[in-house]
């Protein structure tokens, strides 16, 4: 009954992961977000969505997403963008990003059963004050339009914005996006065998305590 949304983009460098360089490269930086979008892909696989969609920025879509509906995202704001995901979709509907490859099927699992009478949404608040995943009963991108994006409130905006129109708001867990050189430690320190953490390690002497020092 819910559809399970992935919205991503084409991990080339200078277009992903642009906050992580310096101290990664570009090209480290890219290959990090790889690993971030196929254990986000690896981690939803056995969640039994009726539909799957990537909603993705870019030309080449990775080979996990097998099985999904590649679908451009529209020009404009992430607002805007996130608002147009959701109006094409019909019945319950979940989006998560490809930031957070900390994730696990358990975490997901309660919003691909039957959902409570009493919920209307789900929400992932994310430990940077945004939010890293967004379920709706009844898709609505007016729900979401106009929201500031990319803000240290943009959760707190999203959440008001989704209890002033009357939803009943389910919590989902706090985790944490990986945005900065710390995220991707701490991140890789809570999935130690992820291909993400795999992926950091690879790149040999890079230590938290030589960036932050």
């Amino acid at each position: 009954m819910t559809t399970l949304i992935v919205i991503a983009k084409e991990c080339l460098p200078g277009k992903v992961k642009t906050r992580l360089h310096p101290p990664l490269s570009l090209e480290q930086a890219a290959e990090l977000a790889a690993a971030s979008l196929n254990d986000t892909l690896a981690a939803v696989a056995a969640l039994p969505a009726t539909r799957r969609v990537l909603a993705f920025d870019g030309v080449v879509a990775p080979a996990a997403a097998d099985g999904y509906d590649i679908l451009p995202q529209v020009a404009g704001g992430l607002d805007e963008r996130l608002g147009a995901i959701f109006d094409g979709c019909t019945g319950p509907a979940v989006l998560i990003g490809m930031d957070t490859p900390q994730v696990t099927a358990d975490v997901l699992a309660p919003l691909f059963e039957a959902w409570p009478d009493d919920v209307d949404a789900w929400f992932g608040p994310a430990a940077d004050g945004g939010f890293w995943a967004l379920g709706l009963r009844h898709p609505d991108g007016d729900l979401i339009r106009g929201v500031p994006m990319s803000q240290s409130d943009t959760g707190t905006h999203q959440l008001a914005r989704l209890r002033a129109a009357g939803l009943r708001v389910r919590l989902l867990p706090t985790l944490t996006d990986v945005d900065h050189i710390e995220d991707a430690h701490l991140v890789a320190a809570l999935a130690p065998h992820s291909r993400f953490a795999h992926a950091l390690a690879g790149f040999g002497a890079l230590q938290l305590s030589e960036v932050t020092r």
